[in-house]
């Protein structure tokens, strides 16, 4: 096996259990709950019935614009149809029929508000939607993956927030939008205990636990990162220089415009709608998981759970490295988080990633490169990008020159392992090792000498096997 495999590092104990903090604050809308001393969504004793909730009332003003948006829509792919009818139909009508939409669209608000409902129970969160056809989700606690508070512009500017619900085995999010703010935090806390273990009347008392600031990103720090990220210049320089060639060949103006947006899309998309959702980004540690906020106007408080991230990466961009600069990126099974530190200096990342994966040192990581005589006929000039390095407790492979990339799994956390090989790379001598990971992710070790694939593929599969035998249990607040 190439690579040293460097000692372990004492591993990082958990953040012990939660003092319960007192009684949270009354909800501002819906029914009491059951039960003495309850302060939370739902906290009842065993025998009360399930207290039935509804959203915030400022919903049925979102809903409303459901049917709005839509008629303005079809208004405006028939805009030359909806002149000459409005100019026959006259004043008077017009302003009936508008009227008419206004009252539809706000009953129709009203209603939809009026049929969702959610309640907590002892083993599940119920959500039941539908005006017509009726849905109810039941979302077992155990199941849950983590619990997101978002606060969309307009939603901060009338005091309510909406709540994800990541949970283990679906593809989509349940949401409850909209709650007040203090409602929604209160039920968080509460959904999280129970996921605990905590007992309903317990959770209520529990509340939010503390969290201890980690990290946080400068704005300055996070518009200069993006500056120097070597994609959005590329969009931006192909896009235009695309464009100019499509119009100077064509002599059409359109198609040089229909060449250049999606490119200057992309690029806002890299650069100023990264700005907007990583602004002010904090990274603070709780019982809980490392929990996330960020955004210049639609603020997110996020959860990465502890014990159920798959794989790390490290983003290392070409003109970052002169100044130390990395990117931390993370795989959680069924989760959507998908970023733990947008940008930050390599010890500060390096510590906030040792509490996602405790007792792991990634400064120890010795990497072993790819051979020369084989590699260098299989991937030319790139091949001086890969490199492979196991410790006890995680594999990391490393792949790219002008943007390295750094993908890290424990053990435990590996569900399969592949090794292959195709006619080029056997003449070569040199194979890839694959390592499969419960988030549908794949970390590969390219271009290893071929006895050394061999070993490494048995290796791995027993280093799997004992990870997980040892590895802690993926459980809230422990």
């Amino acid at each position: 096996m190439t690579g040293g495999e460097p000692g372990a590092v004492g591993p990082v104990g958990p953040v012990g259990p939660v003092e319960p903090a007192g009684p949270a604050g009354p909800e501002s809308a819906g029914p009491e709950p059951v039960g003495p001393g309850s302060a939370g969504p739902g906290a009842a004793d065993p025998g009360a019935p399930v207290v039935e909730r509804r959203l915030h009332p400022f919903t049925p003003l979102r809903r409303a614009w459901v049917p709005i948006g839509a008629g303005i829509g079809v208004l405006g792919q028939q805009a030359d149809r909806a002149q000459e009818w409005a100019r026959d139909a006259g004043t008077g009508l017009g302003t009936l029929i508008l009227v008419a939409v206004l009252v539809a669209a706000s009953l129709y608000g009203f209603l939809s508000w009026r049929f969702t409902s959610y309640a907590v129970t002892d083993t599940e969160l119920r959500i039941r939607t539908g005006l017509i056809f009726r849905r109810t989700a039941h979302i077992r606690l155990d199941r849950l993956q983590a619990v997101d508070v978002t606060r969309p512009l307009l939603a901060r500017l009338t005091g309510v927030a909406k709540l994800k619900l990541d949970v283990i085995g679906t593809e989509e999010k349940d949401e409850l939008a909209f709650l007040g703010e203090r409602v929604a935090q209160d039920l968080r806390a509460e959904l999280l205990a129970r996921a605990a273990g905590f007992a309903p009347a317990e959770a209520a008392r529990v509340g939010e636990a503390p969290g201890r600031a980690l990290l946080r990103v400068p704005g300055g720090r996070l518009a200069t990162s993006l500056l120097l990220s070597l994609g959005v210049w590329a969009a931006l320089t192909g896009g235009l220089a695309g464009a100019l060639i499509v119009w100077r060949a064509s002599d059409n103006l359109i198609a040089g415009l229909a060449l250049l947006l999606p490119m200057l899309g992309g690029a806002w998309a890299a650069s100023g709608g990264r700005f907007l959702a990583e602004y002010d980004w904090t990274v603070e540690e709780s019982p809980d998981g490392l929990r996330l906020d960020h955004g210049l106007l639609d603020r997110a408080h996020e959860t990465v759970p502890p014990g159920r991230v798959q794989s790390v990466r490290i983003v290392e961009p070409l003109l970052w490295r002169r100044r130390d600069w990395v990117r931390v990126e993370l795989a959680v099974a069924g989760s959507k988080n998908d970023v733990l530190v947008p940008v930050a200096a390599r010890q500060e990342a390096y510590a906030v990633v040792a509490r996602v994966l405790p007792g792991v040192d990634l400064t120890a990581l010795a990497f072993a490169p790819s051979p020369r005589r084989g590699a260098r006929w299989v991937v030319p000039v790139w091949w001086k990008g890969y490199g492979l390095a196991v410790s006890p407790q995680v594999f990391a492979a490393r792949k790219g020159r002008l943007c390295r990339r750094t993908e890290i799994v424990p053990h435990a956390k590996v569900q399969s392992v592949r090794l292959t090989q195709g006619p080029w790379e056997r003449a070569r001598g040199v194979a890839d090792v694959h390592v499969d990971t419960g988030a549908d992710g794949t970390v590969t070790a390219r271009l290893r000498p071929a006895p050394q694939a061999h070993a490494l593929l048995a290796a791995q599969a027993t280093r799997s096997r004992t990870g997980r035998a040892t590895s802690r249990p993926d459980r809230w607040m422990t």
